[in-house]
């Protein structure tokens, strides 16, 4: 399988709609629609020009991951929209590992020390991933006031570079 990782704008917004709302709403029983999430349809305006960016994995063509980063500080950030298609996960391929270190590369070029993340407690291989690539579980209420919070989100994750 060739493997490409590349930034990506409004003109995959139909492909990751369809990658991640499957995996949400038939994988794991979370009740959210696209209407919940316009920066599906908006990558470019919610993502990149607020200095973040949004990243795809593609096998033979096909979207299979992604990655987005919200820029919401001057150095800070909040990881979003971290999906797999359950065919491609594990360590066999290692696209979430592919598409993470991506994104923390782009962070140390812009200068993001802080990144933070928040995710449902059903999905608890999620949280032991991050959990084995340094991110320390926070609560609520210590997450940056700027923080861009997600209904559905409960629990959050710190990783602070200089600590890495």
């Amino acid at each position: 399988m060739k493997l490409q990782i590349q930034s990506i704008g409004n003109s995959f917004s139909e492909q990751a709609i369809a990658l991640i709302l499957n995996i949400q709403q038939n994988e794991f029983n979370i009740p959210i629609t696209v209407e919940d999430q316009p920066d599906l349809i908006e990558i470019e305006s919610f993502y990149h020009e607020k200095g973040g960016n949004f990243w795809g994995a593609f096998a033979e063509g096909e979207l299979v991951g992604s990655i987005a980063l919200v820029k919401f500080d001057e150095k800070a950030g909040a990881i979003r929209k971290m999906f797999v298609k359950k065919e491609y996960r594990g360590k066999e391929f290692n696209i979430a590992q592919i598409l993470l270190e991506t994104l923390i590369v782009f962070c140390k070029e812009q200068k993001i020390d802080d990144l933070y993340l928040g995710t449902v407690n059903v999905l608890k291989a999620a949280q032991r991933f991050y959990e084995r690539n340094y991110f320390i579980k926070i609560e609520k209420e210590n997450l940056p006031v700027l923080f861009p919070l997600m209904s559905a989100d409960d629990v959050f994750y710190h990783l602070k570079f200089d600590t890495v």
